[in-house]
């Protein structure tokens, strides 16, 4: 009898693994009609899952929709092939290729992958931005394969596209185009999620959304957006928030108007421009100098920024994105969001290679004042500019005469203008009307850290810019090597469980079995975690630095 009874027990586990993770079928439906994916192995071949790929979530934003919200997707009949990426956004890749990418306009896709189908019960989701300056990227595989996230922890993981450039972020302070397009689409792509994501295994109660540079600088914004209310439960951003420099905004309305004139037309009316607007060719909308002022001109662009940013609309009786700026959203209190924030260890390396071939230099030498973050300079005096300048050239060569003319010099600089901001955004949300924050500092180094290489020649070590996420997608166009035994396997394996614990739990570590309890941040204690080859606790991120910027800013009258 009790043989017979262990027999049935095996034939129903064995029967349950079968409907719940082995069945070869890869057909979802949607709202919009039946999905065909795939089933793949991967990269370590440790575990299969289900990819969806090439997934409208809007309609395309072509002809009169060109800069305008995005509408809802069409349904088609039959089943689509959902096996391929969809067309990336128009762009000019100046990170990776230095080239432009035609695309399509047609680019409002989003990609799904799940470690189970038919789903048996619901996993968490996440929900992932990429970066790229507003003006490059994709949520495509290339760089962000879902392999390591999908070996580790039972997670649906979504990667999006947006509207880049001027596509997505043209200002003309009217009904039609108040602003924040490529930011709808970012919310289109989420109230999407809460629609469909249930088909795919995934959670919709449980989406944590997760973002790096402007990325994550979205992600801060959607945890103050009414538009985006509900949509998601918890945050990760990297390297970024709405205070950085690349993320000011400055006389926007007024681009679009030189953005005409440079175009050949010249008009005082909206009207007429956004016709016109709606009738060039793609290509001369994108990588084009909307600069306002001169200063503009000279300012190093990675870490300053391109000048398409989102922006605090206008009322017009709109879904309103943004209804005010993120500082005074973030007094009165964000939604009731958790967010795990953080920056890398050296962020300005990502620089060395524009700092070896531009005229960076002579251009910082010559003008100063572009030394000074972008909300002071476009706030404040050239007396005040040119002050600020020699005091930040005295803190960084010794001498307030003496220019930022090494790269270790220059990259250091670099580094702080990504990371002040982030830790005094942190400070702020810590007011306890924020939901919990968790700061961390990412320093872990291995044979995955490529962008830092060029470093190396002048002595400089650390993360770089975007190198963490190689720790957590799978960057497959870089064909980096992945060993279950190497000791960068163990960071990736780290990293991924501390986010996905977040998403999970709310908490990244919830227990100790990382060897650490994380607690979150305030400004008293001021504890946040160093994720390196181990996990380790420390206080008072970055002391100097902050120290340094903030007596810049009490220089000024803009709060810190």
């Amino acid at each position: 009898m009790q043989s017979q009874e262990m027999y049935v027990i095996l034939v129903i586990f064995i029967l349950g693994k079968i409907i719940c993770h082995d069945v070869a079928a890869v057909t979802v439906r949607v709202k919009q009609g039946l999905l065909e994916g795939e089933q793949k192995l991967t990269i370590t071949g440790d575990k299969m899952f289900y990819s969806f790929k090439g997934i409208p979530y809007a309609a395309p934003p072509t002809g009169s929709r060109r800069f305008k919200a995005p509408q809802p997707a069409r349904s088609w009949r039959g089943i689509r092939k959902a096996i391929k990426h969809g067309s990336v956004c128009p762009q000019f890749d100046f990170l990776f290729t230095n080239m432009y990418i035609p695309g399509s306009e047609n680019c409002l896709f989003l990609n799904v992958y799940t470690p189970k189908l038919p789903p048996c019960s619901l996993s968490p989701v996440m929900f992932f931005i990429h970066g790229g300056g507003y003006v490059s990227g994709s949520g495509n595989d290339d760089y962000y394969g879902p392999d390591f996230l999908i070996d580790q922890k039972d997670v649906v993981v979504v990667t999006i596209n947006y509207r880049l450039d001027n596509l997505g972020f043209l200002v003309l302070d009217t009904a039609d185009v108040p602003g924040n397009a490529a930011m709808k689409d970012q919310v289109a792509a989420l109230r999407w999620v809460q629609r469909n994501i249930k088909n795919f295994g995934g959670d919709p109660n449980k989406v944590t959304i997760i973002g790096q540079s402007v990325g994550s600088s979205s992600v801060a914004l959607h945890a103050l957006s009414p538009m985006s209310k509900g949509l998601f439960r918890r945050a990760i951003g990297t390297s970024g928030v709405p205070i950085n420099d690349f993320i000011t905004a400055f006389e926007q309305r007024r681009r679009a108007f030189e953005l005409g004139k440079k175009l050949g037309f010249e008009t005082t009316s909206t009207s007429a421009l956004l016709k016109f607007l709606q009738t060039v060719p793609v290509r001369l909308l994108i990588n084009t100098n909307s600069s306002v002022i001169a200063a503009e001109d000279y300012i190093q662009i990675l870490t300053k920024g391109y000048y398409v940013v989102p922006v605090v609309e206008t009322d017009f009786g709109q879904e309103r994105f943004l209804t005010a700026s993120s500082l005074t959203l973030i007094e009165k209190g964000q939604h009731d969001v958790d967010m795990l924030l953080g920056y890398t260890s050296n962020e300005g390396l990502i620089a060395v290679p524009f700092l070896e071939n531009s005229s960076i230099f002579a251009n910082y030498r010559r003008f100063p004042e572009v030394l000074v973050p972008r909300d002071i300079l476009y706030r404040t005096t050239p007396t005040l500019h040119l002050q600020l300048a020699d005091f930040i050239r005295q803190h960084f060569t010794g001498s307030p005469l003496r220019s930022l003319n090494t790269i270790p010099i220059f990259v250091s600089y670099e580094t702080d203008l990504f990371i002040y901001p982030i830790i005094r955004y942190a400070r702020r949300l810590s007011n306890g009307r924020n939901g919990r924050i968790y700061l961390f500092e990412f320093s872990s180094v291995s044979e995955r850290n490529v962008l830092s290489q060029p470093g190396r020649r002048y002595g400089l070590t650390g993360v770089s810019h975007i190198e963490d996420l190689f720790y957590v997608f799978n960057p497959n166009v870089l064909n980096l090597p992945v060993n279950n035994n190497a000791t960068s396997y163990k960071m990736i394996q780290q990293i991924c469980a501390l986010y996905t614990n977040f998403v999970k739990f709310g908490n990244p570590t919830p227990d100790a079995s990382l060897g650490v309890v994380w607690p979150t941040y305030d400004p008293e204690s001021a504890i946040y975690l160093d994720v390196g080859n181990g996990l380790t606790l420390r206080t008072n991120p970055k002391a100097s630095t902050m120290n340094f910027w903030e007596s810049v800013y009490k220089l000024t009258n803009i709060p810190f």
